[in-house]
């Protein structure tokens, strides 16, 4: 069975982001279970699950508290619409997501991914000033961060433009305002390290001085960026970000799609700042990795816009199918409690000191050019010259060369370029992140003796 499910895979299955001419050269593991922390292929061989199954598992696979919840909900209903209708268990989730997220955002609205999270918070905005009391007309442009990813519908890839992926599309998308990245690896000619996070901080109050009366909203990935090589911002940014769009009264909508759900140490990551967002996006860890889900919350200054009779027109006109998901609202309530009940956020405390401890081996590696790190995000950049940083040439896939010695040990890991991405699961024990740092330790030195 195991040879006729690769001619398959190979023959049927598109995979994300994947070059389909060098997957079917390779021969990746095809996964049948998971225990723990721990997947198992066809072959029978185990890996550690190092990059959370795309940053979204929480606690391991198959997690009893969490299988329950799921076999508890099937036993009355998978799904049914709310479109016209309710159910118990996305009413519940509402409420908790509104108890325990940063400031005052009273109201959820469900979709199924980070990207349509984004889709909804974008159309929000732009339908909130047509709407709100003193309506305004004409803004329609989004500020985003330079090297920002916000997922791959239209929308989303209009405000998170990433060159490699994205080229075909440019002249289908949306105009938006571009602000520089205040990080501060590779420098721009004629910067200092001072200089450009002084340049980083004053674009956000020029660009928006300026184009404030066209602007809808500023997006940003609080903290740090992931798709664009785990970019860990400099601090205070995010809150003087959130202090010039409130002067200037332009929503901040916060994509916590990949940080949020403890992943840099807190549960959400604006609560570093003490920033309170008018909508925060979310996916991933919501549903512990076991179900897709999103949510996009906001506030009742935004929502109240929308209210009005019927015939006004002032109605969200969007949703999709399995908003609300019965089953993927139950597992995610559970999730929630387990990140409580066993102290989680705690634990990424603990691990995320384990990982920069076990790492400082690769800080004097002549083609390690950085290790990034916030929380449990971690990113080690790999290039041909630690001096002068110079990358790689693309065509050796370093990055992926070291993914997959870390594959023959044992270890999943995933590569943005030739940044190694260390995403383990936030629940993961002190003992396997101890593996995790030993394996992609060994890989990167095989890799580039």
């Amino acid at each position: 069975m195991s040879s006729k499910l690769r001619d398959w895979d190979n023959r049927h299955l598109w995979h994300p982001f994947t070059a389909m001419s060098a997957w079917v050269e390779e021969g990746a593991p095809i996964i049948e279970s998971g225990q723990g922390f721990d997947l198992f292929d066809i072959e029978g061989r185990r890996y550690l699950d190092g990059i959370s199954s795309l940053w979204c598992n929480v606690h391991g696979h198959c997690v009893p508290e969490l299988d329950a919840a799921i076999s508890d909900q099937l036993k009355k209903i998978a799904h049914t619409t709310l479109l016209g209708g309710s159910t118990p268990t996305a009413i519940e989730l509402a409420h908790e997501l509104t108890s325990i997220a940063p400031g005052k955002l009273e109201h959820v609205f469900f979709s199924d991914a980070g990207a349509t999270a984004v889709e909804a918070a974008l159309k929000m905005a732009v339908q909130y000033h047509v709407q709100k009391p003193g309506a305004t007309q004409g803004k329609t442009l989004f500020v985003r961060m330079d090297e920002a990813y916000h997922g791959d519908t239209f929308g989303s890839v209009s405000v998170g433009r990433v060159e490699a992926f994205h080229k075909p599309f440019a002249n289908m998308l949306f105009d938006t305002l571009t602000v520089p990245c205040p990080v501060t690896f590779r420098l721009p000619e004629g910067h200092d390290r001072s200089s450009w996070i002084e340049h980083c901080f004053a674009a956000v109050e020029s660009i928006i001085a300026e184009h404030h009366e066209r602007i809808a909203a500023f997006i940003i990935e609080p903290l740090v960026q992931g798709a664009a090589g785990i970019l860990v911002h400099e601090p205070g940014y995010l809150k003087h970000v959130r202090e010039v769009t409130a002067k200037y009264d332009i929503p901040l909508i916060a994509d916590e799609v990949a940080v949020g759900f403890g992943k840099t140490g807190t549960m959400f990551a604006c609560e570093q700042e003490q920033v309170e967002p008018d909508i925060l996006c979310l996916a991933k860890g919501i549903t512990g990795g076991y179900l897709p889900l999103a949510a996009t919350l906001t506030t009742s200054e935004i929502y109240n816009a929308f209210l009005g009779k019927p015939q006004e027109g002032k109605t969200f006109y969007h949703g999709h199918t399995y908003t609300g998901n019965a089953l993927a609202s139950a597992v995610s309530l559970a999730n929630l409690k387990l990140i409580r009940d066993n102290s989680v956020l705690e634990n990424v405390q603990k691990i995320s000191a384990r990982i920069k401890e076990r790492l400082q081996v690769l800080n004097d590696h002549p083609h390690v050019g950085e290790i990034r790190q916030k929380g449990i995000m971690t990113g080690i950049e790999l290039v041909q010259d630690r001096d002068s940083r110079t990358p790689f040439e693309s065509a050796r896939r370093i990055g992926h060369q070291v993914i997959l010695a870390a594959r023959k040990r044992g270890v999943v890991i995933r590569p943005l370029g030739d940044v190694i991405v260390l995403m383990p699961a936030i629940a993961m024990p002190e003992n396997r992140i101890e593996e995790l740092c030993e394996v992609t330790i060994a890989s990167i030195q095989e890799t580039l003796s």
